[in-house]
C-alpha cells in the first residue's frame, strides 16, 4: 500500500483534439513544481493525474500544497493504493480512512468501477466499504443526501484507491498555454491580482515595475521583488523588470499642467512597456486597473492611455470592487504585503485637482512640449532584469 495523490482536469477535458498539448503543459508544470521537493512520478490516465513518490521519505503535504497551486487542477485527493482485492480493500479503509473523518459526524460511501473485470459493482463495493469504516467509527451515522464526509473506493485499471474526498485545486488553464503577457507591477493591491488572474487562464506572466529614485525608497522596490515572489507560487518563477522614470517625471513636472501629470505617466509607462513586450514577446499587457476607482481609471483616461498600446491590454480587475479584489489578494497571500506603506511612482507629483475627462487632443498638447521620445529611451536603456522565485 502506498499514499498517492490524485489530481482531476478542470475545463481541460473541453478541449477535444487539442487536450493532449494542454496535458502535456500541465503535467510539465507540476513535474517542475515537484522536483524541489523530492522525486515523484506523474504521469496522466482517463483525465486524472497521478502524481506518486518514489520513496517513503517524500514530503506529501508539500506535495499536495504545491499542487494545490498548479493552474489547470480542478481538485486534488490524498488516496491509498490498494491491491484490487476485497479483502485487502476493506483492510485498508478501517485503518487508512478514519482519521479522515475526525470532526465528522455523517458518512457516506460511493465507489467507482473502471474496471469492470472486477467481481463486485459499485454498489456492493460501497456498501462493504461504508461497513468497514462504520464499524472503525461507531459515532458517525450514514447519509446518503448530506453527508460531512464523503469516502471514494476508485476500481481502476491498476489498483484500487481509496480517499475521503477532495479539496480545490487553483483550476484555469496550464501554464503558458496561452502565450506570456506583460504585468505592470505597481506594488499595490490590484496589479498582484490582475497577474494572478490572467496565470490562472495559462498565461505565463512577467513584470515591470516603474520606479522613481530618490522619491521612491529601496523599500518600495523590494516590496515589488517580494510580491512577485509571492505571486510566483502561483506563476512559476518570473522575470521582473526594473525602470527607473525619474528624469521622466520630473520632466513632466517642470514643463506640462498638474492636472496632466497621471495620465501623461501612464501613457509614457504604457509605451515603455510595449517596447519591453515586444523585447521579450509578450503578446499582451496586464494592469490592475477597475473603472472608476481613481480618476486616472475612468472610461475617458483608460481610453487615452489605450490610444498608445502596441498590444491588447488586459485588465482583469476592471469590473470588480475593492473588496472583491482584496478577497484574492488574500487567497494567494499577497494583501499584507501589498498594503506596507511604501510610496510607488504614481503617487509622485501627484495632482491636486487630475482630469478625470481628458481628450487625447490636450495629451496630445501636453506631450508637445516633452521629447518623450528621448526620455522613454533613456528609461529602457537602464531596465534592471531580476528573476525571481526560483
Amino acid at each position: 500500500m502506498k499514499e498517492i495523490i490524485l489530481a482531476k482536469y478542470g475545463e481541460l477535458i473541453l478541449k477535444g483534439l487539442n487536450k493532449n498539448h494542454f496535458e502535456a503543459l500541465l503535467l510539465r508544470s507540476l513535474r517542475d513544481r515537484l522536483r524541489p521537493i523530492g522525486a515523484f512520478d506523474v504521469r496522466a490516465v482517463q483525465s486524472t493525474i497521478y502524481i506518486e513518490p518514489l520513496s517513503e521519505s517524500e514530503d506529501m503535504d508539500a506535495a499536495m500544497e504545491e499542487a494545490k497551486r498548479t493552474f489547470g487542477i480542478a481538485t486534488l485527493s490524498r488516496a491509498l493504493e490498494v491491491e484490487k482485492d476485497m479483502d485487502a480493500i476493506l483492510r485498508a479503509a478501517a485503518a487508512y480512512i478514519p482519521p479522515f473523518l475526525q470532526g465528522a459526524r455523517t458518512f457516506k460511501a460511493e465507489s467507482k468501477r473502471s474496471d469492470k473485470r472486477f467481481p463486485l459493482n459499485s454498489m456492493e463495493i460501497s456498501k462493504a466499504v461504508g461497513t468497514a469504516v462504520g464499524t472503525e467509527c461507531p459515532h458517525l451515522e450514514v447519509d446518503v443526501s448530506h453527508p460531512d464526509v464523503v469516502v471514494y473506493t476508485e476500481i481502476r485499471e491498476r489498483a484500487a484507491y481509496l480517499h475521503a474526498g477532495s479539496v480545490k485545486g487553483a483550476g484555469g488553464m496550464p501554464p503558458g498555454s496561452s502565450g506570456r503577457g506583460l504585468l505592470l507591477l505597481s506594488g499595490g493591491i490590484d496589479s498582484p491580482v490582475a497577474g494572478y488572474m490572467m496565470a490562472k487562464r495559462g498565461i505565463t506572466v512577467e513584470a515591470v515595475h516603474f520606479e522613481s529614485y530618490p522619491y521612491t525608497s529601496e523599500q518600495a522596490r523590494e516590496k515589488v521583488v517580494r510580491l512577485a515572489e509571492l505571486m510566483s507560487r502561483y506563476t512559476g518563477p518570473m522575470y521582473l523588470h526594473v525602470v527607473s522614470v525619474t528624469r521622466l517625471q520630473e520632466e513632466l513636472r517642470d514643463r506640462c499642467d498638474e492636472e496632466f501629470f497621471t495620465l501623461l505617466l501612464r501613457r509614457s509607462m504604457m509605451r515603455i512597456a510595449g517596447r519591453i513586450a515586444e523585447r521579450y514577446h509578450c503578446g499582451c499587457l496586464i494592469t490592475g486597473e477597475s473603472l472608476g476607482q481613481v480618476a486616472s481609471q475612468t472610461l475617458p483616461a483608460i481610453g487615452v492611455t489605450d490610444a498608445v498600446a502596441t498590444v491588447p491590454v488586459f485588465r482583469p480587475c476592471i469590473g470588480m470592487d475593492k473588496e472583491e479584489i482584496i478577497t484574492v489578494a488574500r487567497h494567494i497571500d499577497t494583501f499584507e504585503t501589498s498594503i506596507l506603506p511604501y510610496e510607488d511612482c504614481c503617487t509622485v507629483f501627484t495632482p491636486r485637482h487630475p482630469k478625470t475627462r481628458p481628450t487625447l487632443a490636450q495629451l496630445l498638447e501636453q506631450e508637445a512640449k516633452l521629447d518623450l521620445a528621448s526620455l522613454e529611451e533613456q528609461a529602457l536603456a537602464d531596465i534592471m532584469d531580476l528573476k525571481v522565485g526560483e
